[in-house]
């Protein structure tokens, strides 16, 4: 079939890699989207540090008119991190018959945060015969790797889980849902306040799709179903996060004082069926110039395995894990499906179109 063509959607820090890496596999960018005006009519090559390209940054209000005319393979977009603020281009490349791959964390595994929305996106791509799905840093270090060395265990009593990173790496959105800058009591009230809901009035919020999981939300679910566990309870606490002194923050464009929240640690516990039990914690905060991104997780039972991975070049992962699914997303059945029901992740030595069924 010739290169694969993709469209990037959203220009920021990410696609500076995920641009650069499609190209260096072998595929090309035909078309590329954003909502900033700083961005919009400049080459893609100015973005990724290279010669021009000859593809400009559309407006996003254009974007259905680019995508109709460029006709891409798939459509790589590295803009939010929750499903809602997604609706819009994923909706519409479902609608185009697009297939698409999102960093947006929440999209991983939707279903257990916003049923009512990953559902209208699984039956749009089905009706249109395309492939919708969430990967990036946590599709390995929190989710293939885990099930790898669960696949070497005899038995399995609890899957514990640590991971860190720094906000500054990723943009505004993803700072400000972790709660960095806020005060105590404003954390207390804008976040932490979920976490004492009531299991009933907690599945409301989640079936009207205005839940803002942690992102372990998400991966607890897509482990449960790659496992194949049944979740019978899941439950979340949000920790603000602090630090020693006082702390700049270049994302926030602030300093955030000594004693406010630099972020956040969020723990969830998922309780199965068959007596497993998998607990997570996921630390996004704006890093002191002592700390450092660090993965670890635990299998406990016979025998226990313990897997850690100090200084993750997180966004460099992200974004390889990103384009290497291409194929995988292409060659998927269609809806919006989790990458925990596609084939393995692989390395692609070769060029991306040569693994196209």
């Amino acid at each position: 079939m010739g290169k694969i063509r993709v469209v990037q959607y959203g220009t920021g820090k990410m696609s500076v890699y995920t641009m650069r890496y499609v190209y260096e596999k072998g595929a090309e960018i035909v078309g590329a989207i954003d909502v900033n005006p700083a961005v919009i009519g400049k080459d893609i090559g100015e973005i990724i540090g290279c010669e021009p390209k000859g593809v400009k940054v559309t407006a996003a209000e254009n974007a259905e008119e680019l995508l109709k005319e460029v006709k891409p393979d798939v459509c790589i977009v590295t803009t939010m991190s929750l499903l809602s603020d997604l609706e819009n281009p994923l909706m519409l490349c479902a609608k185009l018959g697009i297939n698409a791959i999102t960093t947006c964390e929440e999209a991983f595994f939707s279903y257990n945060s916003n049923p009512t929305l990953s559902n209208k996106i699984n039956e749009l791509a089905i009706q249109n015969n395309c492939t919708i799905t969430g990967s990036g840093y946590q599709d390995i270090y929190w989710g293939e790797l885990i099930s790898a060395i669960a696949a070497s265990t005899h038995k399995i009593t609890k899957i514990k889980g640590s991971s860190s990173y720094n906000v500054e790496d990723y943009g505004i959105a993803l700072a400000e849902a972790h709660g960095a800058g806020l005060t105590l009591p404003e954390f207390d009230e804008k976040i932490a306040s979920v976490d004492r809901m009531s299991k009933e009035e907690l599945d409301n919020l989640i079936q009207s799709g205005t839940y803002s999981p942690s992102y372990m939300w998400n991966v607890n679910g897509w482990l449960a179903r790659k496992l194949g566990l049944t979740v019978t309870n899941q439950t979340q606490k949000c920790v603000p996060t602090t630090y020693k002194e006082d702390i700049a923050s270049s994302t926030l464009n602030m300093t955030v004082k000594q004693g406010d929240a630099t972020g956040m640690s969020a723990i969830v516990t998922t309780e199965t069926a068959e007596g497993i039990i998998i607990e997570s914690e996921c630390i996004g905060k704006v890093y002191g110039p002592d700390e450092f991104d660090k993965n670890e997780w635990t299998v406990m039972g016979e025998p226990e395995t313990t897997i850690t991975v100090n200084r993750p070049a997180t966004v460099e992962l992200t974004c390889a894990t990103i384009v290497n699914r291409l194929p995988d997303v292409i060659n998927a059945k269609p809806g919006f499906v989790p990458t925990c029901d596609m084939d393995e992740l692989m390395y692609r030595p070769k060029a991306l179109d040569s693994y196209l069924k």
